[in-house]
């Protein structure tokens, strides 16, 4: 839907393979996964009636950007729950060593 916002965009000074375990990880704790694409970095969930897709692309070396995009059945953004999930992901890099 043009004009919705719904993604929110990081970037971590992490290796690609480790932010996406972290955004699994975040996924399975929080919703139901419903998708893993290892071709294209994606993973989607369901996650309080909500649908969620994670896509994650190596910038450079050792920097990995995230979009989260979060909508609702009526396709409307929430762009808080996109927010935390992006918290989580990042709380998670930050545990893992």
């Amino acid at each position: 839907m043009p004009g919705v916002r719904d993604t929110v965009t990081s970037r971590y000074e992490r290796p690609m393979a480790q932010v996406l375990n972290s955004a699994r990880e975040v996924l399975s704790r929080t919703g139901t996964l419903t998708g893993d694409d290892v071709i294209n970095n994606a993973v989607s969930a369901k996650i309080d009636n909500r649908s969620v897709w994670v896509t994650v692309a190596e910038v450079e070396p050792l920097v990995t950007e995230v979009k989260v995009r979060v909508r609702s059945s009526r396709g409307t953004g929430d762009l808080a729950l996109a927010s935390e999930i992006d918290k989580q992901i990042a709380l998670g890099l930050v545990v893992t060593p």
